[in-house]
């Protein structure tokens, strides 16, 4: 799939399948979430620039590589976003934190935003926009036109699991945000639950129903 990167390490599927896991309670849910969402952000930041310093090692001085000060947000769709917010905090600490809240009518199945609070200089930022779920892919896209309307240029969308239906809707609506997640899983259900999924993400988090 075009501008789809499936990080697909051992570790990152290894932790994903005892995450799916019925019985796995939310402090390992958690935790779980926290390591995969920093084992996908090796890949995530892998073409951040680099500029030359010169250093002094015990031995010499030399020209060595450090990150060239590229701005990044990262963006959480709330609840089940925030899972994801301390793996990427601990690689990026310079990293500035937004929120946009979403919630997914239960009738129409259609998102309706409640809350966002994002950096004022959000327009000079790559933007790494994370929610553990894409299914029918409506937060998404309507998080996507809050961080544009905003003026957001360069946004990534990070999902642990996503339907090829969520995919789909994103990339109709903006082709040019790149996709990373952890598996693609085989469709929705009838109420719009990805198949077979990790159920209700917000809820595995947080412990509630």
């Amino acid at each position: 799939m075009k501008n789809v990167i499936i990080t697909d390490h051992p570790l990152i599927q290894h932790k994903l399948t005892i995450m799916r896991k019925v019985d796995t309670g939310s402090k390992d849910f958690r935790e779980l979430l926290t390591e995969i969402t920093m084992l996908m952000g090796y890949e995530v930041t892998k073409d951040l620039p680099l500029v030359d310093v010169e250093i002094e090692t015990p031995i010499q001085k030399m020209n060595s590589k450090i990150l060239s000060g590229k701005k990044l947000a990262i963006v959480p769709i709330l609840r089940a976003g925030i899972g994801m917010v301390d793996g990427f905090v601990s690689l990026i600490p310079a990293a500035k934190v937004g929120h946009i809240g979403l919630y997914r009518d239960p009738e129409t199945h259609e998102p309706v935003e409640y809350y966002c609070k994002l950096p004022q200089d959000i327009g000079e930022r790559e933007v790494l926009l994370v929610d553990p779920m894409l299914a029918t892919g409506g937060s998404a896209t309507a998080a996507i036109e809050l961080l544009r309307a905003k003026g957001a240029k360069n946004i990534r969308m990070i999902n642990l699991v996503a339907a090829p239906e969520g995919i789909e809707a994103v990339h109709a609506k903006y082709p040019d945000v790149d996709i990373y997640v952890a598996a693609v899983d085989e469709k929705l259900n009838d109420h719009k639950y990805i198949i077979p999924g990790l159920g209700d993400a917000g809820d595995r988090l947080f412990g509630t129903k």
